[in-house]
């Protein structure tokens, strides 16, 4: 059995997609839908950067969905893969929406909409200087060190921990006070604090009014049930609600990033096949730094797409 996972902010790269979509019709018009919808050329800034522009999250954020869903519309089109073979799709952060319009809930044109405005609504949320992410990583790094770090840095501002991606490597999100308390008792426990250079401190409470806004656009958007179950970050329970899902969308805005416990579901459930899909293989490295006896994919570029054609996994 295999899934299918799909990355989140930080995979963005210059260049993104622009090979893709010079040898595949069926790229080079996923990346004109997402332009018409968003009213901006966002191909021309994936393809041409500056990376500066692009690493904006509200560009950020419908670009890492474009590359991601362009491989798979090629994968569809001129491979005949087919998204439903999958037992799930999962996606980390923004890339769950990939996840549900690959496994066409939503349309390419709604998708891109829908993360612009989670984009630009997360970065209005906290004004800029005032909240902090930074990454907890090393041996001794785990969720209860994590916890116990953010617990500390709660005592000096908003802090929690935003993303547990694999044992070793746990972000924590809040006010600048409040992350900066946390990384100092997260040194006195032993472990590594790295703040990370981002737009504003996502997955805390901070980020109710960008929850509240997705709450509205998500009640007034077209919405199918997807063809293969989704494994959302913040429940972890797969279904094709609808209805469940976008409750779970509007959750995941202020909630925690269950990476390291969603693989861990995969590995329970027998899956031994894990494919990323969309720019770069950051996912690919959580899965095998968290399951190390499955087999390991990813499809990035061309060459992946052909290579991967010549043996879907079942």
């Amino acid at each position: 059995m295999f899934i299918i996972q799909f990355p989140g902010q930080g995979s963005q790269a210059v260049g993104m997609g622009a090979a893709l979509a010079q040898e595949f019709d069926v790229a080079k018009r996923v990346f004109q839908e997402v332009d018409d919808a968003l009213g901006q050329k966002l191909s021309d800034l994936m393809f041409n950067g500056p990376i500066e522009t692009l690493t904006l999250t509200e560009n950020a954020q419908p670009a890492i969905m474009a590359s991601s869903i362009a491989i798979v519309k090629v994968l569809e089109a001129e491979f005949g893969f087919d998204v439903a073979t999958a037992k799930y799709v999962a996606g980390h952060s923004l890339g769950e929406y990939t996840a549900l319009t690959a496994a066409k809930a939503f349309s390419i044109s709604d998708a891109a909409k829908l993360l612009k405005l989670r984009g630009q609504s997360m970065q209005a949320a906290v004004p800029a200087g005032q909240g902090a992410m930074a990454s907890l990583i090393g041996p001794k790094v785990d969720i209860a060190l994590a916890e116990a770090a953010a617990a500390e840095g709660a005592k000096a501002g908003v802090c929690t921990v935003a993303n547990d991606n694999n044992a070793g490597n746990v972000v924590i999100s809040g006010t600048k006070e409040g992350v900066d308390a946390a990384i100092a008792a997260a040194k006195e426990m032993g472990a590594r604090a790295i703040p990370l250079n981002v737009s504003a401190p996502f997955h805390c409470p901070l980020m109710q009014p960008a929850a509240e806004a997705m709450a509205k656009a998500l009640a007034d958007v077209q919405m199918n049930a997807p063809i293969t179950q989704l494994v959302p970050n913040v429940s972890l329970v797969p279904t094709t609600d609808v209805e469940t899902i976008k409750k779970l969308l509007v959750e995941q805005v202020t909630g925690r990033v269950r990476w390291r416990e969603t693989l861990g579901f995969f590995s329970a459930q027998g899956i031994d096949t894990l494919v990323e899909i969309g720019s770069g293989n950051v996912l690919t490295g959580m899965s095998k730094r968290t399951i190390a006896d499955a087999n390991h994919v990813t499809v990035s570029t061309a060459d992946d797409i052909r290579a991967f054609s010549q043996n879907f996994p079942k």
